[in-house]
């Protein structure tokens, strides 16, 4: 061969091998990041493209998709949006994905791991490949109770199952309506979105899993009455100091036990037994209780229930917390659900369900099943227990003083002919001249159905008044539908 014709089979094979590589780096190692990124118009269109599985509650689809008559070929669609937003979330050709559109996308779209099979059989029979149907915890007349009780107002509910977990409610308000954002009109949903994260009432935030989460003012006391039975020092009936005022440790601040700074103790010669105090939210009895607790017992007990730990189920879960490093009177503060004290809704539910349960905390879990799109079930609900705080006994002496405020004490709006009836309210201060946050957590049980609820009405005044009631839809919707 002569020099030229080496000369240019040097440059070919150059070429090609330059081609081969550039090819390969970018099938292979670029590929993730090139189907990932927004500019990618071919991929958005295979992704909008696919018959997309449906979210099912109740039999019926809350979420599912039809087709289209554009270049998407698909079109997401939302029944009782609004009601469902928390759950669902959307699913936008512009902004993306979110709830649990976002969480379940891979087995919406048929690329999980676990429909490899079915995607299998779909290649070689010619169908077309279409998503998993994802059927869903919640219990639609509890969904429509809490949703109806809250009524638009800022805030949310949570109920579970406390023997499994499964998340029987999960609203948050006020809410949207998904179906503005899954629209193919990319005008018209950058309106809506501008519109909906524009507007100071937050109606793209859970409020109900994250947010800024909310002091859970006097329900936290639960919590300080489960760490005292736990230390195996007090039982329900032992006797705690309960004044009409105390002053807090290395501080001239004044506790009281009522809003308005009324003095009155909680019992004769200043003392109650913890049931009582319990039943008449003495904040004084809590705050010298969790003082002489102590911060290490109090850390681990709320450790123990959740707090600190980060969870999905599948949607992403903002731990709650609570202080560290706390001084005295830090401590007497953090004791009655304020101070740097922070949870979820979904938390407080938790923490109540687990009473019911003989101690036992369950994740909560909002997937019953998932199922092939030829009915064919790939996964259904496992309970799973995450801790055990509590013995069984000390669990029957909180569900005692539970249903003692319910019976006779600030929770009894929450009654429910027939049931029984356990909870605990809450008025959470937490802004200078704004309305304090109103509370409710609890449960109910009739026969062999059982519901565990946390309620939060933003700015809504006494837990009795505002949150009580909420609390009591909900739990009949389950335990007397």
């Amino acid at each position: 061969m002569n020099r030229p014709l080496r000369h240019v089979w040097l440059v070919v094979a150059v070429l090609f091998l330059t081609l081969f590589g550039s090819t390969t780096y970018i099938q292979v190692f670029q590929a993730k990041s090139l189907n990932a990124d927004s500019r990618n118009a071919r991929t958005m269109y295979n992704e909008f493209g696919r018959d997309r599985g449906p979210l099912v509650v109740g039999g019926s689809a809350v979420a599912d998709s039809v087709p289209s008559d554009d270049s998407y070929g698909y079109q997401r669609q939302y029944a009782d949006g609004p009601m469902y937003a928390p759950v669902t979330g959307y699913y936008s050709v512009v902004y993306g994905f979110s709830g649990l559109e976002n969480a379940l996308n891979d087995t919406l779209s048929g690329e999980a791991d676990s429909l490899f099979y079915q995607r299998m059989a779909d290649i070689v029979s010619g169908r077309t490949p279409q998503g998993a149907t994802v059927e869903l915890t919640i219990d639609p007349a509890a969904q429509e109770a809490a949703y109806d009780a809250l009524d638009g107002q800022r805030g949310a509910a949570v109920a579970l199952d406390p023997e499994t977990g499964a998340v029987l409610a999960m609203v948050s308000t006020p809410s949207y309506d998904p179906a503005e954002l899954a629209s193919h009109d990319r005008r018209g949903v950058r309106d809506a979105w501008r519109r909906l994260s524009e507007d100071p009432e937050k109606p793209l935030t859970n409020r109900a899993i994250g947010g800024s989460l909310y002091p859970p003012g006097s329900t936290f006391k639960l919590l300080v009455a489960a760490a005292a039975l736990d230390s195996g020092s007090y039982t329900k009936d032992s006797v705690i100091p309960g004044p009409g005022s105390y002053t807090l440790p290395g501080s001239s601040s004044v506790m009281s036990n009522h809003s308005g700074g009324n003095q009155a103790p909680c019992g004769p010669g200043d003392q109650s037994s913890l049931q009582d105090a319990l039943r008449q939210s003495c904040n004084t009895s809590f705050a010298m209780l969790g003082t002489s607790l102590g911060e290490d017992e109090l850390a681990k007990t709320v450790e123990e229930y959740g707090f600190g730990q980060k969870m999905s189920i599948p949607l992403r879960v903002t731990p709650s917390t609570i202080g560290t490093d706390l001084d005295d009177a830090q401590l007497a503060t953090t004791s009655i659900g304020q101070y740097e004290d922070r949870v979820t809704p979904l938390q407080m539910a938790m923490v109540a369900a687990s009473f019911d349960n003989d101690g036992q905390v369950m994740k909560p879990q909002l997937v019953q099943s998932v199922r092939t799109s030829s009915l064919k079930e790939v996964s259904s609900l496992t309970p799973e227990k995450l801790s055990q705080p509590l013995s069984a006994s000390n669990a029957a002496q909180m569900r005692e003083m539970m249903q003692a405020v319910v019976t006779d004490g600030t929770g009894e709006a929450a009654q429910i002919d027939g049931a029984e009836v356990g909870g605990k309210t809450g008025t959470a201060q937490w802004g200078e001249g704004r309305n304090p946050h109103a509370w409710f957590v609890g449960y109910a049980n009739k026969g062999d159905r059982k519901v565990a609820v946390a309620v939060v009405v933003e700015e809504g005044g006494y837990g009795s008044d505002a949150a009580a009631p909420i609390a009591q839809d909900i739990m009949k919707a389950v335990v007397s539908p």
